[in-house]
């Protein structure tokens, strides 16, 4: 049966598809949590950080795992070059060929994998997040972080978190004055708090990290 529009919509929820949504999701949060306005007055106007959806940025987000920003970039600039973004290219690149460029060998293996699993990329775009998360994490190589980092960027669910991210869970532990480092479970409870504009929140502590990772020398 082929749903109406109005059923999509409810089934994903809201969409950030400018920058005024993330503005609008950011003065939400910041009428809701004291924190987040000082955290927003020091950060600034937050990103949009939308990505078109599809292989290259499920890919792109298995190449910036656990890496710095500068490496992931240097490793998809010489992936690009190389053409291997298409997956055709990448299904039957060689270990040695993808090392050559930069992946780890792990890494090579998981490209080939998301290449040849034949994902409907389109169909994604219509599923409530929890299925779209569930559905990616069958592919190999892609865990919970990396299928919600998809869900935000390239199909810009508003209300979907990352925490099992570090830099996020520092940024935390600094604003809200933690005595240690919220685990993955512990700020996925704080986060609760932040809906309907979770991955808003997201990017507010992405942007307060820097600045107080700048300001205040705060660790990796």
């Amino acid at each position: 049966m082929r749903r109406a529009p109005g059923d999509t919509a409810a089934m994903v929820g809201r969409i950030i598809e400018t920058d005024l949504c993330v503005i609008e999701g950011a003065q939400w949060l910041a009428h809701a949590e004291p924190r987040f306005a000082r955290a927003l007055a020091l950060t600034g106007p937050l990103p949009l950080r939308r990505n078109t959806d599809g292989f290259g940025a499920l890919l792109s987000a298995i190449v910036g795992q656990q890496v710095s920003v500068a490496s992931a970039n240097a490793v998809w600039a010489r992936l690009e070059g190389a053409g291997m973004i298409d997956p055709a290219a990448m299904a039957v690149a060689s270990d040695e060929a993808l090392r050559a460029l930069g992946l780890s060998r792990q890494k090579a293996r998981y490209g080939r994998a998301l290449a040849q699993a034949g994902l409907d990329y389109a169909a994604l775009r219509s599923q409530p997040d929890e299925a779209v998360i569930a559905t990616l994490t069958q592919v190999p190589g892609i865990g919970r972080w990396t299928a919600e980092i998809y869900a935000m960027f390239a199909l810009g669910r508003a209300d979907v978190f990352a925490p099992g991210d570090l830099a996020m869970q520092e940024a935390a532990r600094v604003l809200f004055e933690l005595p240690a480092r919220p685990s993955e479970r512990d700020l996925r409870t704080m986060a609760l708090e932040w809906s309907p504009w979770r991955a808003v929140a997201a990017r507010l502590l992405w942007a307060y990290y820097q600045t107080a990772k700048q300001r205040e020398g705060i660790r990796e």
